[in-house]
């Protein structure tokens, strides 16, 4: 029987996070998608919290009409990148959670690289 969208996303991000660790001075960053919006949290895992967190719901992305997803999450990996520089953060380990490296988690990711994170 074939597993279903999400019965293999569950597989796979259970998969990685056995290998996916974040400290206070290298955080995970996390990555989430829904239909209409993208989020990126900022994750110490050793104290099991979020130092920062990063969503397509912010005024100045969500102000922007006429952009499609992926020039969205091209956005939400800059600001990222912004805000994590702001707060002293310039490496982080990078997790997925699940979904393939393609589309719009690509666009983050190399948007978040362009900003100055090293991962």
């Amino acid at each position: 029987m074939a597993l279903t969208k999400l019965e293999r996303r569950s597989r796979i991000k259970m998969r990685v996070r056995k290998e996916v660790y974040g400290t206070k001075d290298k955080p995970r960053l996390s990555v989430f998608r829904s239909n209409k919006q993208i989020y990126v949290q900022f994750i110490d895992d050793t104290e099991g919290k979020t130092l920062l967190s990063v969503s397509s719901r912010v005024k100045e992305i969500a102000g922007k009409t006429g952009i499609t997803k992926t020039e969205q999450a091209k956005l939400v990996g800059k600001l990222a990148a912004e805000k994590s520089k702001e707060s002293g953060i310039s490496q982080v380990v990078f997790d997925r959670n699940g979904y393939l490296y393609h589309g719009r988690v690509k666009a983050l990711a190399e948007a978040a690289r362009e900003g100055g994170l090293k991962f």
